[in-house]
């Protein structure tokens, strides 16, 4: 049986500017960036271009390979890839917001169709967020017209309802890690503000329930990013920031920008793209609270340590101004900014600015700071700190906090403290002969 030659393929070959041979160096290259060994050269090009269908990871590898190479997010069914096994979930033809969070939520809660969200790969090419985003002023007052009507009503109360779960949510998973809350805030996502958003509103109560869904939606890609999901992460982050374009809610639109980079940034990226987006959440919170605009900068300064030493310091100081400028009262995980993670940003940038001995000071003041509240915030906050003091050559007063790391970590399910025990892990192995070392590394060889 003949096969169909792949034209969509070749047509992103020839605009790429790539032959055979060039497609799969870059493949076998941006396989080891997500740790994995890829063996592919002209003569496997050739085949998919012929037709054979290639299997996971290629599919996913191809579509981030060549949306860098052209500088847009490519989909599937544009690579010629939608009939792949095991097919990617494949969302980049869906622009309605409320529609994508439907699809997205439904496929989390299904084990039948879960698979197919971790298919795909966190894509750099992705971050790129249209210049046309930006908060609406008039928003639609209905849902999108083929999305099936509720028979409810939603008013104030649920708008209400939204804001304490999302602050239930968040402080669940401050205190236990994202992995024990991440699917019931699906499913509420899923069953509930889905069901809300499909109701007829006024114009303002519209605005008020879509940023509402916005706010969750960011904390639930946050968890999935928390749990090691990151292309689901990044999926949901860009509905929630679509969400607050519809919503017109400028500050929810910073923040849901400010976690994107964010994301990326804890992911090991620091390219232009990843600038270009904490850029863009500072300026959006020019109409915003002092607090949220003190929250984007802080995040800015930390990028812009990898580019432009000036710049990270200015931006720097005018976090810490607006903050001391800004009512941090108002409870809630979109209206606070607590001040240790204001210091944590603050080591962050120093640190790489080269300022090891700036960095230990502000991550002491961090860890002095966090509330119990803050529990995953301050484990994160002690092993970093154990870190940065051992590159000083202080080996005991870093066991002494690694100590206590270990002993918090089994109480939070989180990737976040996983990679920073690796770390440790990794850290101490030229130590393992220091007899307070060894019994650290015995305790945390044990953890699984």
């Amino acid at each position: 049986m003949s096969r169909t030659p792949n034209t969509h393929l070749r047509a992103l070959l020839e605009e790429a500017g790539w032959n055979g041979a060039q497609l799969a160096a870059a493949l076998r290259h941006i396989a080891t960036e997500y740790g994995q060994q890829l063996v592919c050269d002209r003569s496997v090009v050739s085949r998919w271009l012929s037709g054979t269908t290639p299997r996971p990871p290629v599919p996913a590898l191809l579509l981030e390979v060549l949306s860098r190479r052209l500088q847009r997010p490519l989909g599937a069914v544009e690579a010629g890839l939608s009939r792949a096994p095991s097919a990617m979930f494949d969302l980049s033809g869906e622009a309605d917001p409320l529609r994508r969070l439907s699809q997205l939520t439904r496929a989390d809660l299904d084990p039948s169709r879960r698979h197919l969200l971790g298919a795909g790969m966190y894509s750099l090419a992705a971050l790129t967020v249209p210049d046309a985003w930006s908060p609406r002023e008039n928003p639609p007052t209905g849902p999108p017209p083929d999305l099936p009507r509720t028979k409810g009503r939603a008013g104030q109360a649920e708008v209400e309802q939204m804001q304490t779960m999302a602050r239930v949510f968040a402080e669940a998973a401050e205190a236990h890690g994202p992995g024990h809350v991440r699917t019931a805030l699906a499913a509420y996502l899923g069953h509930d503000v889905t069901g809300y958003l499909q109701s007829r509103a006024t114009e303002d109560l519209r605005r008020r329930l879509l940023s509402g869904a916005a706010q969750l939606t960011v904390l639930l890609g946050t968890m999935c990013a928390g749990s090691g999901a990151d292309a689901l992460a990044q999926h949901y982050h860009h509905t929630a920031a679509q969400l607050a374009v519809e919503a017109g809610d400028a500050a929810t639109f910073a923040i849901t920008l400010r976690t994107m980079s964010a994301h990326a940034h804890d992911l090991g990226h620091h390219t232009p793209a990843v600038l270009n987006l904490a850029q863009r959440a500072a300026d959006a919170t020019r109409s915003a609270a002092p607090i949220v605009a003190a929250y984007a900068h802080a995040h800015l300064a930390v990028i812009q340590a990898h580019h432009d030493k000036h710049a990270a310091l200015t931006t720097l100081a005018d976090s810490e101004r607006l903050y001391e400028q800004a009512n941090n009262t108002a409870p809630g995980p979109f209206t606070r900014y607590p001040a240790g993670a204001l210091h944590y940003q603050r080591a962050q940038t120093l640190a790489t600015l080269g300022d090891t001995a700036g960095a230990t000071g502000a991550l002491t003041a961090s860890l002095r700071l966090r509330t119990p509240a803050e529990h995953q915030a301050r484990t994160l906050t002690r092993a970093r700190l154990a870190e940065t003091l051992l590159t000083q050559g202080h080996l005991d007063a870093a066991l002494t906090h690694w100590q206590t790391f270990l002993d918090d970590y089994p109480t939070l399910h989180s990737t976040r403290t996983t990679r920073r025990l690796e770390a440790m892990r990794r850290l101490l192995n030229p130590h393992r002969r220091h007899r307070t070392t060894a019994h650290i590394l015995t305790q945390a060889a044990s953890i699984h």
